[in-house]
């Protein structure tokens, strides 16, 4: 079981990096959109997978480990987002620190409740084939 954790860890820090910079060097300024994304992204995909993989006999206790524990924990960046938000304020940009805060909580949550969502539509769709 460790191993698939690992391996599905390694697989999601690698993107988280890969999307991240792209998404930081597109969008530049002061705000970690990068980050930002990430974080959302990673709730509408951990919610998608937790609510299907606990659902459906479809996918195994491995593969389920794999990507919600290893993937998941490593392409999600609540750590980052923690000191990027702490920087900001430290810096006195208020402003960003709580649009960036805002919307990360916010979407996030947005995102893990449509994952949830779209794994019941899936799961529906099926049942009925």
């Amino acid at each position: 079981m460790i191993w698939y954790v690992a391996a599905g860890g390694a697989a999601g820090s690698v993107l988280r990096f890969l999307l991240s910079s792209a998404i930081q060097q597109q969008t530049g300024g002061e705000l970690p959109l990068g980050t930002l994304m990430i974080n959302i992204t990673g709730s509408l995909l951990l919610g998608f997978l937790m609510e299907y993989a606990l659902s459906s006999p479809a996918i195994s206790r491995e593969v389920r480990a794999l990507v919600t524990t290893g993937f998941c924990g490593g392409y999600t960046t609540f750590s980052t987002f923690s000191y990027e938000s702490i920087k900001l304020l430290q810096e006195g940009d208020y402003r960003h620190a709580g649009v960036y805060v805002g919307l990360s909580v916010l979407v996030s949550l947005a995102g893990a409740f449509a994952g949830i969502a779209l794994a019941r539509e899936l799961l529906a769709l099926r049942r009925l084939a």
